[in-house]
């Protein structure tokens, strides 16, 4: 799967308070499938197929559970966000109650696939068969504090997996390398006149060499690999450039402490350089995945 420039629907007003669901259908429409070619890269690394019995922690509204079902596997997917939750209920359990099987979904991939609406990790079916591979998508160590809030989930869902199953946590790669932190450090500055210290929950920070490793060894994970994959950042305009970026909950506690239009001006300001003659804009980007077992 390529990266794709995206177009989002017009905003009714960009100064007004994002409304309930916004932000979620922001992620699932514009941002989530820049993440694309490192789904597919950690599928084609750990093999993804018929035999996967997968955890996706941190399963947002749902592409890499569908990228992974439409593969073969069985996924099983959690998050803690109801809103991007019941966009990834849309699209893969269209026919299905949040607590059936969803066993009469006329999509081979839907019927691979089940979500936890309560967010916490379960048995991979039933019969209480183990996960073979838990991922972790949602990117560690590029705002403050977010490995803390991950571990119980994560500690959580370790003994739900057969002995040596693969657990792969994500991450931005550094910074150098990844474009749009030019453009996160607009969030730091911004945030910098809150109250709060600079550790404050979800605040963005660079990315630091050892993120990964130092979570993994948290969790009690042994590393067993590593890759690094290109995502590049396209967007069909800045418009659509600043509410994907802004979907990502990354620039939070900047719009707390500036607000959100202020917040917008300046980051469709900091996105001047990638953006080309045609208006569409283009950043450059590496994550980089980590390979444990249990």
């Amino acid at each position: 799967m390529t990266p794709t420039l995206v177009r989002n629907q017009p905003a009714a007003d960009a100064s007004a308070p994002a409304v309930a669901g916004t932000r979620a259908r922001d992620w699932a429409e514009i941002q989530e499938r820049m993440l694309a070619p490192l789904y597919e890269a950690v599928y084609d690394r750990m093999e993804v197929g018929a035999a996967t019995r997968m955890l996706s922690l941190g399963c947002g509204s749902g592409l890499a559970m569908l990228v992974a079902a439409a593969r073969g596997a069985h996924v099983t997917g959690v998050d803690s966000d109801r809103e991007r939750l019941a966009l990834a209920r849309a699209r893969l359990l269209p026919d299905a109650d949040w607590d059936d099987a969803p066993a009469h979904s006329p999509h081979p991939a839907r019927r691979r696939a089940r979500l936890l609406e309560d967010g916490r990790p379960a048995p991979a079916g039933a019969d209480g068969a183990p996960y073979n591979l838990i991922t972790l998508f949602e990117p560690i160590g590029c705002a403050a504090g977010d490995s803390e809030e991950l571990m119980p989930t994560l500690r959580s869902a370790v003994p739900l997996a057969v002995r040596g199953a693969a657990v792969v946590l994500t991450g931005w790669g550094p910074p150098e390398r990844c474009a749009t932190a030019a453009v996160l450090r607009v969030a730091a500055r911004l945030a910098e006149s809150t109250r709060p210290p600079r550790t404050e929950p979800g605040r963005w920070r660079p990315t630091l060499r050892d993120d990964l490793e130092d979570v993994a060894a948290r969790a009690g994970l042994k590393p067993d690999g590593s890759g690094r994959v290109s995502c590049p950042f396209g967007y069909a305009d800045v418009s659509s450039a600043v509410r994907g970026l802004l979907s990502t909950g990354l620039f939070d506690a900047a719009v707390r402490a500036a607000g959100r239009s202020r917040v917008e001006k300046e980051v469709a300001e900091a996105l001047g350089p990638y953006r080309r003659q045609d208006g569409t804009v283009w950043m450059p980007n590496v994550f980089r995945y980590l390979v444990c077992v249990t």
